[in-house]
């Protein structure tokens, strides 16, 4: 037997799925109450999937992103248990050529200068160090709850909070990807949660066209300042061993564009030779292999360009390097 709420399900997926000329993306609105449903179960499994593969191909709407976000806050109950962070670091990546999270000594070494970080992700699919592997080496762990998250932002201003511990029906969605063989919308939601309401967040993206994707649901969802660039290995990493560019959502500047110079005299590194261990003697200082220190440092700069406390790339960069030098 159909449920009434399969039925009325079932003219979201209709919505995108009539075909040219008569389908159209949905609008922020339907877009939250749809997900909120799927969330609730209220959807059939198969309701489901074509949602979220209908919605991958049309392309990611910022309208619809936007609604999905706020659905999936809603459901599990987001911004209301964690204390104010001042950065937000989602880490949702799968590269597979991937080795050790760089990124990861960047944010710690961020919250060692003052910065509140946190750092929320799915390593369920990563090739590499998994941050909960690359956090034993160093003596951490990720937090089991969002209260726990909170008390780790109080006393050390850096908290790992994983998405299955944050928010479940989210989590279970993501997984979808085993199944599809393919990403969904969920992933980019997954990113754009904000959990602890940060003024301020840094994000990576695979692909350059889900940059504008990001920075849209940043200004529909009232947010601060969002800075988003092609990251190694999807994450919110920067890899400067070539230029790049770093795009932020300002709430009072509009869309800001900064350019990223490429250090010269960089190579390669050879990702497959990552460890816990080695990771852990680059935060100890025992290593200095140059392209991680250098990718530590260019994403800690990223960082700084979107909190704000730079104004462009080279002086982020000068900064960066004291911030890293000073973490231990």
């Amino acid at each position: 037997m159909i449920r009434p709420s399969e039925t009325a399900f079932a003219a979201f997926v209709a919505i995108l799925g009539r075909g040219p000329g008569r389908s159209r993306a949905l609008t922020r609105d339907e877009a939250r109450t749809a997900f909120g449903m799927v969330l609730r179960n209220e959807a059939d499994p198969h309701q489901t999937g074509a949602f979220l593969m209908l919605l991958r191909y049309r392309g990611e709407d910022p309208d619809e992103i936007a609604g999905m976000v706020q659905a999936a806050r809603d459901h599990a109950g987001i911004g209301a248990a964690l204390p104010a962070a001042d950065l937000d670091w989602p880490s949702y990546g799968a590269g597979r050529t991937r080795g050790a999270p760089w990124f990861l000594l960047a944010a710690l070494a961020l919250a060692r200068s003052g910065v509140r970080v946190l750092m929320h992700g799915s390593n369920d699919f990563s090739a590499g160090i998994a941050v909960p592997d690359a956090l034993a080496a160093l003596g951490l762990r990720p937090e089991t709850g969002s209260a726990a998250a909170g008390a780790a932002l109080r006393t050390s201003r850096f908290a790992y909070l994983p998405l299955d511990a944050m928010a479940p029906g989210l989590h279970r969605l993501l997984d979808m990807r085993r199944l599809f063989g393919l990403r969904s919308p969920v992933n980019t939601v997954a990113r754009l949660l904000n959990p602890a309401d940060a003024p301020s967040g840094v994000d990576g993206v695979f692909h350059p066209p889900y940059i504008d994707v990001h920075l849209g649901v940043a200004e529909r969802m009232g947010r601060r300042r969002l800075l988003v660039l092609k990251g190694g290995g999807g994450e919110a990493e920067r890899v400067p061993l070539k230029p790049g560019i770093a795009s932020v959502w300002d709430s009072a500047a509009g869309r800001l564009d900064y350019a990223l110079p490429a250090i010269d005299g960089l190579a390669p590194h050879p990702a497959a030779t990552d460890t816990p261990a080695s990771f852990a003697a680059v935060w100890t200082g025992e290593s200095t292999p140059p392209t991680p220190l250098a990718t530590i440092q260019a994403t800690i700069a990223l960082a700084l360009l979107a909190l704000g406390q730079a104004g462009n790339a080279g002086q982020a960069m000068d900064r960066a390097a004291a911030v890293w030098m000073q973490r231990l």
